[in-house]
């Protein structure tokens, strides 16, 4: 049974998630390169506040990759922020080693069956992208975090991940980790 606090903990963390995915987005589209660095600073911190919370949600409920997972997404979105002022071409190394992050967490967490079987699934596909991203950078090709195909088609994977997690953490029925004593 969950406590208020568990509550408190679920929906602050679905925030950050919301957030983090509504901002992430709308930088990708924004008009202007402080916009867009600005608009990406604010979803990286909400990012990393969210999945932070969910690491300890999970660890408490002795569901470590799944942690481990959240944990990792948040070391990831943290070397992202460190390069956002950068602006896109300034910040590629950032971005090469935060997507090659979150490719490995989003992995870590669809491998564990805390969530719904098409969350997982979105979010396997998600970090296979993510991945294939960071191969092409650590290649040498030169792609910047706005880049089309990719990494410009992985985003909307990832959203839809982010905001999957965070509809696991606000919806009414009991979840995997709620009925394993958290």
């Amino acid at each position: 049974m969950m406590t208020s606090a568990d509550r408190l903990l679920s929906r602050l963390a679905a925030a950050g998630l919301l957030v983090g995915a509504a901002l992430g987005l709308a930088g990708t589209f924004a008009s202007s390169a402080t916009l867009q660095a600005s608009l990406w600073a604010l979803d990286s911190v909400a990012l990393v506040a969210g999945t932070t919370l969910l690491a300890l949600k999970y660890f408490r409920a002795r569901v470590d990759l799944a942690a481990a997972g959240f944990l990792v997404f948040a070391i990831g979105e943290g070397v992202l922020l460190g390069g956002t002022a950068a602006g896109p071409a300034g910040s590629v190394p950032a971005f090469a080693a935060g997507t090659a992050l979150w490719a490995t967490a989003l992995l870590m967490v669809s491998v564990t069956p805390v969530f719904p079987a098409w969350i997982r699934g979105v979010g396997v596909i998600s970090a296979c992208l993510f991945a294939l991203t960071a191969s092409q950078l650590f290649a040498g090709h030169p792609l910047l975090p706005t880049s089309s195909p990719l990494p410009f088609f992985a985003y909307p994977f990832l959203v839809l991940t982010l905001l999957g997690w965070a509809w696991s953490q606000l919806r009414p029925a009991v979840s995997a980790v709620d009925s394993a004593g958290a």
